[in-house]
């Protein structure tokens, strides 16, 4: 495996409460975007795991061999070792860990809230699952990159450079999919954190969401941040109502 890019490390923290927070990162990004999120929680007293998902944090060729299997195993794998410490467990994501978040949810019906960062949650168009498929077939591994969609200039997402096709095709494919079927069913208490704005992930999403939950829903617009609004103007107010959240579905 490549070397780690500075500050993607995964990060576990033994909290003074009995409460956990599994904090799960985006597709092609890595935990140095949600570590001001783990932070605030820790800082609360939460105990914290943030894991590193399969093929992340190193380089896109690392990433290729890799699938929502992989992902999800890694979220899964982190959220048993949380729970072996912890009473009561909160799941916070951004983008696909977003969806992760929701998997997690619907694997665990014992997660007592979720929080969703700008989550990938809809099944895509069967055009454009298509496109994908073919650009796979023809022998493309690679398109433009997705990652650091962030208003403020002075923030920087250490995101890959590309976006690997066939990770993407799965995460579409294997992962959205059968996810978005499971809304309807899910009780655990969520907060939806939507950037209006967001070239990433189009806002539509986040409605979707919204109208197939079947659980308690909360939603916050983040008026001034794109895709990465855990890196933007707004992040202050993604921490803070992430606590509040956590500390409210817990107590």
């Amino acid at each position: 495996m490549s070397d780690l890019i500075p500050g993607a490390e995964p990060w576990s923290h033994v909290g003074t409460g009995a409460h956990g927070a599994l904090v799960v990162h985006g597709f092609t990004g890595n935990p140095g975007s949600m570590r001001g999120v783990a932070e605030a929680l820790a800082a609360a007293g939460f105990h914290v795991e943030m894991p590193l998902l399969p093929g992340h944090g190193t380089t896109v060729d690392d990433m290729l061999p890799t699938r929502w299997a992989d992902w999800s195993a890694a979220a899964d794998a982190a959220y048993a070792t949380l729970a072996a410490r912890a009473d009561k467990v909160v799941v916070v994501g951004l983008s696909m860990g977003g969806a992760l978040t929701l998997w997690l949810g619907q694997q665990h019906p014992e997660i007592v809230g979720l929080v969703c960062i700008n989550p990938a949650t809809q099944p895509q168009a069967a055009d454009v699952v298509a496109m994908l498929q073919g650009m796979v077939d023809s022998g493309s591994d690679r398109m433009p990159a997705i990652g650091s969609d962030i208003a403020d200039p002075d923030a920087h997402e250490s995101a890959y450079d590309a976006t690997p096709l066939a990770p993407l095709l799965s995460l579409v494919v294997d992962g959205l999919a059968p996810l978005a079927e499971g809304y309807g069913a899910m009780r655990q208490p969520l907060l939806l954190l939507n950037s209006p704005q967001d070239h990433v992930v189009e806002p539509a999403q986040g409605d979707f969401l919204a109208a197939h939950y079947g659980g308690p829903l909360e939603r916050i617009l983040l008026e001034r941040s794109y895709h990465v609004a855990t890196q933007d103007y707004d992040k202050q107010l993604v921490f803070d109502t992430t606590v509040a959240f956590a500390q409210r579905v817990t107590a």
